[in-house]
């Protein structure tokens, strides 16, 4: 089917079925767009055909919560002919709780089932595969869906995000017959979704939760690009600026991967700097799914502005929709000069497919763990930055920064800085937070955390010897050597 039959199909399926109504012209727009996704992928339109994994991940926290959640959901809806499926990030079915034999039958003549994979690029525009691609809530109703096998079904699914990282981490979706009402399925997906996303910030050991994104769009001033002097960061560095810099001034689409906070917008920055000493540099962070339509006219206009280039950070964020627009955008404005917009994203393959033709240079970043060299020149450039002065580190500090992993590399180094840098201009370890040293590898529940900052604090006063601290932390010294090597704190990085 051409495209322009598809997209009367798409048509007819709105207006002629009775069990269709899009209330809003966003939402037609979302589903047309997952219709030629779908299409492109080369989906079957009169068969269901999904990849079977034959292996599932019933070990995960998103498993074992979203599960949770849906078993309480079930027994509120044990008379109802509604079927709870959680899916990962890839669209695999995880799990499908339902109590009624006829749907179930029918699931699984269709293979919506655990172990199938059910993304758009397996089962063409269904409400699981929109949700993901869109990380949007999505309703798909009886003849919105690209297979015919699929259109006896309303779908609701709600993306999951993992509440630390912000990460996708798959979605819940509720699936019934299509001509039940389904006005409350997305205002339930919704709500066990949510309820699923707490449960795992509760299970993850007490951990703060990320912030929701707001799309800030800002400004990045001159005086705040350079991490210090650019000369006296290590190669690896040096050398990634430089691949930039050269691919910019080959009029080359840069993506610049990298670690979460390991510098990707302040490379792209110093590259463009470097060439351009006056451009005007824009950074867009990506919003909220709902909403990034406003985030899109807030600053895609200033693209066609002359001496005006937009990193546009995070992409791998973005709705399948809106990746796609802004394709189509920067298709527009790309001209035989340097390109007025550069990429950032965790790695190559996390660039949303509509993007991926557009970049001709991928710049990796390492991350700060394998940049030793650099720490200490960053620290002191963001005490300088913050405090407005230099400010000085100990030896015993200095050992602690470098000696450190830095899990979520220069952005949590410039938070500890910041937080010591601003209790003395002479660093040393007491003004340094517990964080910095321990080595252990996992994630801490609150009491842990206390316990080892307790341990820290007493270890690191004047004159402290470990039987001295045990004395104060009312513990045997065989005691508090176990619990300084379960938290991997050594004795010498406390001491001035």
């Amino acid at each position: 089917m051409g495209e322009s039959d598809r997209n009367g199909a798409f048509r007819e399926a709105e207006v002629g079925n009775p069990h269709v109504h899009v209330t809003r012209s966003f939402d037609a727009a979302r589903l047309r767009a997952s219709w030629q996704r779908s299409e492109r992928y080369g989906v079957p339109e009169d068969e269901v055909m999904p990849v079977f994994s034959g292996a599932v991940d019933t070990g995960s926290l998103l498993y074992e919560c979203g599960t949770e959640v849906l078993r309480g959901l079930q027994a509120t809806l044990a008379n109802e002919p509604i079927s709870l499926m959680i899916t990962d990030s890839e669209g695999l079915v995880l799990s499908r709780l339902c109590t009624d034999a006829s749907i179930n039958r029918s699931l699984d003549r269709v293979h919506l089932a655990p172990g199938f994979y059910f993304a758009e690029s397996n089962a063409g525009t269904n409400g699981l595969g929109l949700a993901l691609a869109d990380r949007a809530p999505s309703l798909v109703r009886a003849g919105e869906h690209y297979c015919t096998d699929l259109r006896g079904y309303t779908c609701a699914a709600v993306p999951v995000l993992d509440p630390l990282t912000g990460a996708l981490a798959g979605s819940v979706n509720l699936t019934t017959w299509s001509e039940q009402s389904s006005e409350l399925l997305l205002a339930l997906a919704q709500a066990a979704a949510g309820n699923t996303a707490a449960l795992m910030l509760a299970r993850a050991s007490g951990r703060i939760a990320r912030p929701t994104p707001r799309g800030e769009v800002f400004r990045v001033y001159a005086d705040r690009v350079a991490p210090g002097d650019v000369t006296r960061l290590s190669p690896a560095w040096t050398t990634a600026v430089d691949s930039a810099r050269t691919a910019f001034e080959a009029g080359r689409v840069v993506a610049v991967v990298g670690e979460p906070g390991a510098g990707k917008t302040a490379l792209a920055a110093v590259a463009r700097r470097a060439l351009w000493s006056r451009e005007r540099l824009l950074n867009a962070r990506p919003p909220a799914p709902d909403d990034v339509d406003t985030w899109l006219t807030l600053w895609t206009p200033e693209l066609a502005k002359d001496g005006t280039c937009v990193i546009v950070s995070g992409v791998e964020a973005l709705p399948a929709w809106a990746a796609e627009e802004l394709a189509r955008q920067f298709a527009e404005v790309r001209g035989d000069g340097p390109p007025p917009f550069v990429l950032t994203a965790p790695d190559a393959g996390a660039v949303p497919v509509a993007l991926r033709p557009l970049v001709d240079r991928v710049v990796e970043l390492p991350a700060l763990r394998f940049r030793p060299d650099d720490i200490l020149p960053l620290a002191h450039h963001f005490a300088r930055r913050d405090r407005g002065r230099d400010v000085t580190f100990t030896s015993a500090a200095s050992r602690a920064l470098t000696a450190y992993d830095w899990p979520e590399n220069a952005k949590q180094l410039r938070r500890v800085v910041r937080e010591a840098a601003s209790r003395s201009d002479v660093v040393d370890t007491a003004h340094l937070p517990a964080e910095v040293f321990s080595g252990v590898g996992h994630r801490l529940s609150r009491l842990q955390a206390m316990e080892r900052d307790e341990i820290v604090r007493c270890l690191s006063e004047p004159g402290a010897t470990v039987v001295h601290a045990a004395g104060k932390l009312g513990m045997g010294r065989a005691t508090l050597y176990r619990k300084m090597a379960q938290y991997g704190l050594n004795a010498r990085q406390l001491k001035s």
